[in-house]
């Protein structure tokens, strides 16, 4: 079981009121060389938000974090610069800077065109300035400190020797850089696939941190890389980060994403137990506050984030339509968006109702683009099997892998076509 945090596998939308999140933050989008040559001419740093529009925290930032009005006063620190990782056009950025996690919030020194810092997942706005501090510490290069220098491995993508960083610079670092070092760290060693070494650097950590956000990325990570682990050890990480993640969900302060994605990680971990009642009270529990947030939204953005979640809390729950009617008023609400009827053909899938499954999938795909494309293929081959036409399913697949091969190789995600491959093997 791969986090949360790595990758969102349904994505975002609902609906709320006119009213729409006012940009803060002056972002640039999709132009890489626009920003470099700015950031140049002002002598500034880069700030990156790489997303995708299928991603729900990617979306979730959008609407809550980076239109925060807090955050204006940091608009002219940095060229501020927005990649929808889908587009084709962005294809030359990935080649360049390597995108692993949605979304991944990055600094970028410009004179050399080097990652110095990278984020994946979430902050609120108070980290997202601390962020900014870090950022630019490690941008200039000055001998700023060992976490500037763990932050520079890190965006250079060398997790494993910035994990070794992490860990060294940690007892000798302030307080209040503690905890953001710490989820570097975790985040370091699952993006290096060391799911033994963050379980039990979680273990270790977790337990003293100061309680707030950086407490609950924390144990959700070590969460998230203790599932993976197998037997004994598995169950001796889980008996102690449990409870330590039902302590973070009652803490206050924390996004609502980040609340949403642990209530996620135990659903998966309790039904990778068999504990289908605990699973079935937990997943009750997670839609409540996804259902109570989406009420409290005051726009249709902002409710929109919370669309995916809902859709797994509701699956997860056993109750698919009990999403059907939030993503049919997103489907409303945001007529060019492909993520409404995506999942609504999810919520079709799970409720086998065939053929509002097919019209759904087919308003999606009428839409969407980019890498995502692959994802609605084989969705759509999957309900024409359960529906009985291999036939169908089988052109389906034809045409997804066709059209996996007219995408730039940075964008041809390996397991995207693996899975459209063996599907189509077994409809052969």
């Amino acid at each position: 079981m791969r986090s949360a945090l790595l990758i969102a596998l349904v994505a975002l939308p609902v609906v709320a009121s006119a009213a729409e999140p006012k940009e803060v933050l002056p972002f640039i989008e999709d132009d890489y060389a626009r920003a470099v040559e700015q950031a140049k001419k002002q002598k500034l740093p880069i700030f990156v938000d790489a997303w995708a529009p299928w991603c729900h925290t990617c979306r979730f930032m959008k609407a809550y974090v980076f239109s925060d009005p807090s955050l204006k006063k940091q608009a002219r620190r940095f060229v501020w610069l927005s990649i929808d990782t889908e587009k084709e056009k962005n294809a030359p950025f990935l080649a360049k800077y390597p995108i692993e996690v949605w979304p991944t919030l990055m600094v970028i020194d410009p004179a050399h065109e080097q990652s110095v810092l990278r984020w994946p997942g979430s902050v609120n706005a108070a980290q997202l300035v601390k962020l900014l501090d870090d950022g630019e510490r490690a941008a200039r290069g000055d001998g700023a400190g060992e976490l500037a220098r763990a932050d520079r491995l890190n965006g250079e993508g060398k997790k494993v020797e910035a994990a070794a960083a992490y860990r060294a610079a940690l007892p000798r670092l302030p307080k209040d850089k503690q905890p953001r070092a710490i989820e570097s760290l975790l985040g370091a060693l699952q993006m290096a696939h060391d799911d033994d070494g963050c379980a039990k650097a979680a273990l270790e950590l977790a337990p003293s941190m100061p309680r707030g956000p950086s407490f609950a990325n924390a144990v959700s990570i070590g969460l998230s890389c203790a599932g993976d682990l197998k037997g004994e050890a598995q169950k001796q990480a889980l008996a102690t980060l449990d409870p330590l993640a039902e302590e973070a969900l009652k803490l206050p302060g924390l996004l609502a994403d980040d609340r949403s994605g642990i209530y996620e990680t135990l659903v998966d971990l309790r039904d990778e137990a068999g504990d289908a009642a605990g699973k079935k009270a937990l997943a009750a529990r997670w839609l409540a506050f996804l259902e109570g947030e989406a009420a409290r939204a005051s726009s249709v953005e902002q409710r929109a984030a919370f669309d995916p979640h809902r859709l797994n809390a509701a699956l997860a729950l056993g109750e698919p339509l009990r999403a059907e009617k939030a993503l049919q008023q997103s489907e409303r609400d945001l007529p060019g968006d492909y993520n409404p009827p995506a999942r609504l053909a999810i919520v079709y899938r799970a409720a086998k109702r065939w053929d509002d499954a097919l019209a759904a999938v087919d308003r999606a795909l009428g839409k969407v683009y980019g890498p995502r494309a692959m994802r609605l293929y084989d969705l759509k081959a999957d309900v024409q099997l359960q529906k009985g036409d291999r036939a169908g399913a089988k052109k389906t697949l034809v045409g997804a892998l066709a059209a996996a091969k007219a995408l730039p190789v940075e964008q041809r995600r390996a397991q995207n076509v693996a899975a459209i491959e063996k599907k189509l093997a077994m409809v052969q």
